[in-house]
């Protein structure tokens, strides 16, 4: 009777390549709409009410605090009892923006708050407009202070997309168990999902610190 086990094979490496593919894809969105949003938010948050700031904060705040893996299942299992179903990828990036953005935004609104009063004053006693001295003196030099946390939150966003997998879609964490379970060699499979996921982050975090020095000059 032959094994119901297959060695890895190079004929796997497409299949692993796909998965690695759909997580930096997922990645890129993730933290592309996070930032933009957070940026918003952000700012809303720096320039608001304490009324708003507190409701604001009270979505924040649920975003942040209830684990990804919950927020990726309730969503999904609503949408489908809705009559909506979304594919895996749209689900997932929704609910990996959302959190994000919930992420970016305490990031950015740190940012817009670290500019003294005093540089804005002086911008607007110079003839500057209000949004003159957001786009041109607090967005800049806001931007630059958080920068690092920025990149944090990127890099931490690139590894939770792996929780993706529990909605369905096939990312690098998904494919490797799919691997796994025809293969029966975790040990070397895993190894080459830490691996992957190192040269997806790498280049990421040593862009951050050529970032930062050139800020820095």
């Amino acid at each position: 009777m032959g094994s119901l086990f297959t060695p890895l094979s190079w004929n796997d490496t497409s299949f692993i390549l796909t998965g690695v593919w759909n997580t930096v894809i997922i990645s890129v969105v993730a933290i592309t709409l996070g930032t933009l949003l957070g940026l918003m938010v952000g700012f809303i948050r720096a320039e608001s009410n304490k009324l708003i700031n507190a409701l604001l904060g009270g979505v924040l705040d649920i975003l942040r605090s209830v684990p990804l893996i919950i927020q990726l299942i309730l969503f999904t299992t609503y949408i489908g009892a809705m009559g909506h179903p979304l594919e895996p990828f749209t689900a997932g990036a929704i609910v990996l923006s959302l959190y994000t953005m919930a992420f970016m935004s305490e990031v950015f609104r740190s940012g817009f708050e670290s500019v003294h009063k005093t540089m804005q004053t002086a911008a607007r006693s110079l003839g500057m407009t209000y949004w003159q001295t957001i786009v041109y003196i607090r967005m800049p030099i806001g931007i630059r202070a958080v920068f690092p946390s920025w990149l944090g939150v990127a890099l931490s966003v690139i590894k939770d997309s792996a929780l993706v997998s529990v909605i369905g879609y096939m990312e690098l964490l998904r494919t490797s168990d799919q691997l796994i379970s025809r293969t029966q060699q975790p040990l070397e499979i895993l190894i080459g999902v830490g691996i992957f996921y190192f040269i997806i982050s790498y280049p990421l975090s040593l862009y951050g610190k050529h970032v930062e020095r050139k800020m820095a000059l």
